[in-house]
């Protein structure tokens, strides 16, 4: 066997490539057994086999299968009235057809309704592998692109975590040590602190990175279509299902499943997700077949979801489930050392806006406001307010008024903000010019200047570590 089949076998194992051989002759079923299990050191493939055409729909209704090796030439139901009745009940198998060649015009035909592909018999083990692979590149993309259609589209920036604040290193750092565990996570913080951004984070540093990252809102979503999108459902369960969905869980197979104001999800609900973490197993809606995942699950709320046990909306027992790793995101408000970076950031990302700036006055007010929407408030009072304003300088009258009215005594320079930032980082690592701007990071020689515009000096003895 050569280098090539190996790999390509490797690759079909380690996702588990599920085959199903219809075929009544019964020394072919057995050779094709014999050569897939010979090409494999460990057994991750599922072979199931079927003696006749009835009893390959029967299979195929119950179970997935991502390759269907069928023979032309089988008594009673042929393979022509099996491909034709796959196709009528939108099974998404890919069909590859076994055939003699006194049938050569039957597979061509075949291949017209919709097999993927055609053998003639006998055929030589490489050929067949080929064929088997390349029909499951294809089904994988098929996943893909379902994967891609349901995903739930969100607005994001760039997708990175912007921040100079002490507290969500810590919290980024505790993040890093988590990710590569396979323990649900639950994130807690206001609404529009960032908590998809963080599960993302866990997602991108654990070992499942190459596998999908699937996000349901469940207070988004009505509940008479929520279970259906979590768990899918077969052909006829509902009004609608004129075809076979596979649900988000299922598409998350391998990957993460982020569930975002999990307090919303109904209790009936709560129930079969809590099977899910248990089991990893699960129904389709009017589904016989038993579904097994591999998930790693993430959940978020702005809820305290103690209180919500105590009064009923939520189970205890999934409470307990989906808290194995907490994370709790601060405020805007406690980390306002960010709101500089996280401008410049949006500005950044918006070439319509680089003509644009923020006078010191704007700036002070929004470093004085309380962010109760957190970053999300503040990226779209941003927006808002570069779109709507027909200066290059943003000045105060371009703001809403409640940003700034009545709150004249509460706003804070924004260079004390990070006057206080930069001594506070002083501290911490002794005084080190070096280490500071590193932590900070900025270059030395900025942060010279800044020692000197500040008066910081005087306040905290500075080492220079570094050649400026």
């Amino acid at each position: 066997m050569t280098y090539d089949l190996e790999y390509k076998f490797r690759t079909m194992k380690k996702s588990g490539i599920s085959i199903l051989i219809a075929d009544d002759d019964v020394n072919i079923r057995n050779s094709l057994v014999e050569l897939f299990m010979s090409m494999l050191s460990e057994k991750k493939i599922n072979i199931a086999e079927a003696d006749n055409g009835t009893a390959a729909i029967a299979m195929l209704e119950k179970n997935d299968y991502d390759v269907l090796l069928l023979d032309l030439d089988m008594p009673g139901l042929s393979g022509m009235d099996v491909l034709r009745q796959l196709k009528a009940h939108d099974i998404q198998t890919e069909i590859i057809i076994l055939t003699g060649h006194s049938a050569m015009s039957t597979a061509v035909e075949a291949i017209k309704i919709g097999a993927y592909d055609y053998l003639t018999k006998p055929f030589n083990a490489d050929e067949l592998i080929t064929v088997i692979e390349k029909a499951y590149e294809k089904r994988i993309l098929l996943r893909e692109n379902i994967l891609l259609r349901t995903q739930i589209k969100k607005q994001s920036e760039s997708g990175k975590i912007i921040t100079v604040s002490p507290l969500m290193f810590e919290l980024l750092e505790n993040v890093r040590k988590i990710a590569n565990s396979d323990f649900p996570v639950l994130i807690s913080g206001e609404s529009g602190v960032g908590k998809e951004l963080i599960a993302k984070a866990v997602h991108d540093q654990s070992e499942r990175a190459e596998g999908p990252f699937i996000t349901i809102n469940c207070g988004a979503i009505p509940d008479n279509m929520l279970e259906s999108e979590l768990f899918g459902y077969e052909k006829g369960a509902l009004t609608s299902a004129y075809g076979r969905k596979l649900g988000l869980l299922e598409i998350a197979n391998e990957g993460t499943l982020f569930l975002d104001e999990i307090v919303e999800l109904p209790l009936h609900l709560q129930a079969i997700l809590l099977r899910v973490f248990e089991t990893g197993k699960f129904f389709r809606i009017g589904g016989t077949k038993e579904i097994m995942v591999n998930v790693r699950f993430t959940s978020a709320t702005n809820k305290d979801l103690k209180a919500e046990v105590e009064k009923g909306n939520f189970r205890e027992d999934l409470f307990y489930r989906i808290n194995a790793l907490p994370i709790c995101i601060p405020p805007l408000r406690e980390r306002k050392e960010d709101i500089p970076l996280l401008i410049e950031n949006f500005v950044k990302n918006n070439p319509a806006f680089k003509d644009k700036r923020f006078s010191k006055n704007v700036l002070n007010a929004l470093a004085g406001y309380s962010w109760p929407g957190n970053v999300r408030e503040l990226q779209n009072i941003i927006h808002r307010t570069l779109l709507l304003s027909q200066n290059d300088i943003i000045e105060l009258s371009d703001l809403p008024i409640d940003l700034y009215m009545g709150r004249e005594k509460d706003i804070k320079r924004l260079e004390d903000i990070e006057k206080e930032h930069i001594i506070k980082v002083l501290k911490e690592v002794g005084g080190q010019r070096g280490k500071a701007a590193e932590v900070l990071g900025i270059s030395t020689k900025t942060l010279y200047r800044k020692l000197l515009d500040y008066g910081i000096k005087k306040a905290v003895p500075v080492k220079n570590t570094l050649k400026d």
